[in-house]
């Protein structure tokens, strides 16, 4: 998520990617095994926190889903405002071309699972599932690779799935909401106002955002917008420097957070997530609109978003070729933007709570996943071959 160009960023990436994706296969043998109506059982379970009358009871994918991700969302608004105020995205120049690649980005393959799936309005809900990319995998793909990919392409994938982030956090609050609570909502507004209040007095600590955030995180819960939109608004109320220009504690708790999110609730997530029972699956399941729709979208539709949008941009002068780039690089960093995996769940559980379309998600997300990652892999590899030969 972090545009950062040194390889130990790139490393650090990779390293979450291939966690993530032990965490993703593990849950995959779990579901596929004797273990599969315990590991349906545990998530099942319910717990509870607090004392009556202000109980919260969940089952444990629920406080996975609606409380640990809070955490990641808090990080990933913790790195988008970073990047707004003083990266990547902080001048026009660098931003344009991955946000016109991003915005392709999501309409296409949001464009293809709305026709596969235009007669089903049920269906329909699942439109935003493969708009998402994970950084965490796409990025894995290309550390492997390594050298035989232009730094300027990696810069430019970490930046896009910025604003890929930004664009789904968007999706999830406009359009992912259940019936609204006002008097909930109300409350959660307050504490926004609070964390303005907090930022504008120029309040360093980190603690009082966190406090504050723990109480919007509880409102929003209650109001039928997603829980997790709280960790967003805490993260763009922490200060970035203070007034004076000095850092402020933005960074530090980017940096404090980075490797629990990273090691610890992402495969969590992940390994609550994926889990698909193949039993008795035919390969007509994948056919089926909804994991047809989202497949494709990521495999057909993330690609020719991005590289189509940016071709357009590049062409206009809107934005300018990352340098010592071929076409068919730019090409083959877009088809890894196809890897959808965390968002995709994530967007995907709230468009479809119920258990079978629930699975059918899952059987898309990981198939345009794989598929995507693949392809990216071989047209990247096999065009630093023929360059290699041309040399």
């Amino acid at each position: 998520m972090k545009p950062e160009t040194s390889a130990k960023a790139v490393s650090r990436e990779a390293a979450a990617g291939l966690t993530l994706l032990a965490a993703a296969v593990l849950a995959l043998v779990v579901a596929n095994s004797p273990l599969r109506v315990a590991y349906e059982h545990l998530l099942a379970m319910p717990f509870s926190i607090g004392k009556t009358p202000l109980v919260l009871r969940k089952s444990l994918l629920h406080w996975i889903n609606d409380g640990l991700m809070a955490v990641f969302f808090l990080l990933v608004g913790l790195e988008i405002k970073r990047e707004l105020l003083r990266g990547a995205l902080s001048s026009r120049k660098t931003a344009l071309l991955p946000l016109i690649a991003a915005f392709g980005g999501m309409v296409v393959p949001a464009m293809i699972y709305s026709a596969i799936n235009w007669d089903n309005d049920v269906a329909l809900r699942g439109w935003a599932i493969p708009a998402a990319t994970d950084i965490a995998f796409a990025v894995s793909v290309l550390a492997v690779l390594g050298s035989r990919v232009p730094q300027s392409l990696k810069v430019f994938l970490l930046a896009l799935a910025i604003i890929d982030d930004l664009g789904a956090i968007l999706i999830i609050a406009f359009f992912y909401t259940s019936d609204l609570s006002l008097s909930a909502l109300a409350l959660a507004f307050s504490g926004g106002a609070l964390l303005a209040l907090l930022n504008h007095r120029g309040v360093m600590r980190v603690w009082p955002y966190i406090l504050v955030g723990a109480f919007v995180w509880l409102c929003v819960l209650k109001s039928g917008v997603h829980a997790t939109l709280a960790g967003v608004a805490t993260a763009l109320a922490i200060p970035l420097t203070d007034g004076k220009g000095r850092q402020g504690p933005l960074e530090d708790l980017e940096h404090r957070l980075d490797p629990w999110v990273t090691f610890l609730i992402l495969p969590i997530f992940a390994f609550a997530n994926a889990g698909v029972s193949f039993a008795g699956l035919s390969p007509n399941e994948l056919l089926s609109p909804i994991p047809l729709g989202i497949a494709l979208g990521l495999i057909i539709g993330k690609p020719l978003g991005i590289y189509g949008f940016a071709r357009a941009a590049i062409q206009s002068g809107a934005g300018a070729m990352p340098s010592d780039a071929t076409n068919m690089q730019l090409f083959g960093t877009a088809l890894l933007g196809g890897i959808g995996f965390t968002m995709s769940l994530f967007i995907g559980m709230l468009a479809f709570p119920d258990a079978q379309a629930s699975a059918d998600v899952r059987l898309g997300v990981l198939a345009g996943s794989v598929v995507s990652a693949t392809l990216g892999y071989i047209v990247l590899s096999n065009t630093h071959r023929r360059m290699l030969k041309k040399a």
